[in-house]
């Protein structure tokens, strides 16, 4: 096979299998292991998908695969340019050229990173599957490899792991600061430290590129990574001929992190200022917000699926620094940061989320199942400051309880008062110890 390509190919796979294995904090991120299926490295632009990939690269060689049967590769070269599915092949058969005693006899690992700029190239991944001992893990910007398209375009070859910005243990790792034993048995200059690095977590969120900036370099880094995802990931993706609206809707919901939205309420809104779009475009473009992982919605915790359809949905950043961005109250909104950070939490722990609203008007921030089936009602506040806002937290979770018995009752603060009332069934939990947990994976 002749192409112009096959130079910078070589060149490629030699320097990569020789450069050095960089040294980069270790992600908390659950990966399937299920044979003969592809992993998809999926999640938002900056998030530390390549990064992710150069981790299970060298945990590979630390787990005895030589380093010449681990294969990084990176289309985002300008060398590489034009090239289509039919040159994919060269990758395949100059890494066998180079590596003869591999092919056949022994499973090499293929790390493809930013496939998606090869046209076709769910075709080439599906044959390498079929074709080669290759154990495959492809990644990408969100603007092409969504989660939505890897099960389509696979035809169920591949299986996701989702990289979000550092959880605040990863934080932790990233400054050094992690700690080597349970929280509470820190001393208590440790606990106040980890208390003060919570607060600036909550602010600054987990980005990795946006640690230990200062406030005006992490604002301007992280408007340009939303910037980027409305335009490349949403208005160029889908051809979209009202960029406005959306722009409109992404500062509604990452400026009212935790706020139950409603398509009805935002479509009136619109219409009042003038603007001309239908509901059913409102949908579409939460739904592409969504896709590009800038933000997630979780619905009422209910069995009806008509109660679950007309009630809205509660949204979240997919990151508490974006907050910030387009939050225009003026005030702290340290409750509503909590609540991100714990429901991104209950995800990596892989729970299935929703809320709670009583008959009697109490909300429940979360209701979550595990996979083994356990249920928990949790509510999160920022400060159990006064016996008012005690009262009332624990009234909504026992409440709650009627509908959801079987569920545990959790309450998780980011202060505790000295002297905490008896709560009979409800398990209080200090911010930092409950984000800390390691639960069995």
């Amino acid at each position: 096979m002749d192409s112009q390509f096959r130079n910078t190919i070589q060149q490629k796979i030699a320097d990569s299998q020789a450069s050095l294995l960089p040294q980069l904090t270790r992600r908390d991120v659950w990966l399937p292991t299920v044979r003969n299926k592809a992993t998809a490295v999926i999640g938002m632009r900056r998030a530390g998908k390549t990064s992710l990939l150069w981790q299970i690269l060298a945990d590979r060689h630390a787990a005895g695969i030589p380093r010449e049967g681990l294969l990084y590769f990176s289309f985002e070269d300008e060398r590489l340019a034009g090239m289509q599915v039919r040159d994919l092949d060269l990758v395949v058969e100059t890494f066998y050229r180079l590596h003869p005693e591999w092919r056949d006899t022994r499973r090499a690992t293929f790390f493809l990173d930013e496939i998606q700029l090869v046209p076709g190239w769910e075709m080439f991944a599906r044959r390498l599957l079929d074709s080669e001992q290759i154990e495959l893990f492809l990644s990408g910007s969100s603007a092409r490899l969504l989660s939505r398209e890897v099960a389509t375009s696979m035809r169920g070859r591949a299986m996701e792991t989702v990289v979000t910005p550092f959880s605040f243990r990863e934080m932790l790792r990233h400054r050094g600061d992690e700690p080597t034993r349970p929280v509470t048995h820190l001393p208590k200059a440790a606990r106040s430290r980890m208390e003060k690095t919570l607060a600036e977590y909550l602010i600054a969120g987990g980005f990795p590129e946006a640690q230990g900036l200062d406030t005006r370099n992490r604002l301007e880094l992280l408007r340009n990574y939303v910037d980027v995802v409305l335009l490349r990931d949403v208005v160029e993706r889908h051809n979209l001929s009202q960029p406005q609206a959306l722009r409109w809707l992404a500062q509604q919901l990452l400026g009212n992190a935790a706020g139950a939205f409603s398509i009805n309420k935002f479509h009136a809104d619109l219409k009042s200022r003038g603007v001309a779009i239908a509901k059913d475009t409102l949908h579409q473009l939460l739904a592409h917000l969504e896709d590009a992982f800038l933000l997630c919605s979780i619905g009422i915790a209910t069995t009806s699926v008509r109660r679950r359809q007309v009630n809205p949905r509660k949204v979240y950043p997919v990151d508490t620094g974006l907050m910030a961005l387009f939050d225009r109250s003026g005030k702290a909104g340290t409750g509503h940061a909590l609540e991100t950070v714990v429901l991104h939490e209950l995800q990596r722990r892989g729970t299935e989320v929703a809320y709670v609203r009583t008959p009697g008007g109490f909300e429940v921030d979360f209701y979550a199942r595990s996979l083994t089936g356990e249920e928990m009602l949790l509510q999160v506040c920022a400060d159990l400051d006064t016996p008012e806002t005690v009262a009332r937290e624990v009234r909504a979770l026992q409440e709650a309880a009627t509908l959801w018995p079987r569920a545990g009752l959790q309450l998780i603060s980011l202060h505790l008062p000295a002297r905490m009332p008896a709560m009979p069934n409800i398990q209080v939990h200090h911010a930092v110890d409950w984000l800390l947990q390691k639960p069995a994976r």
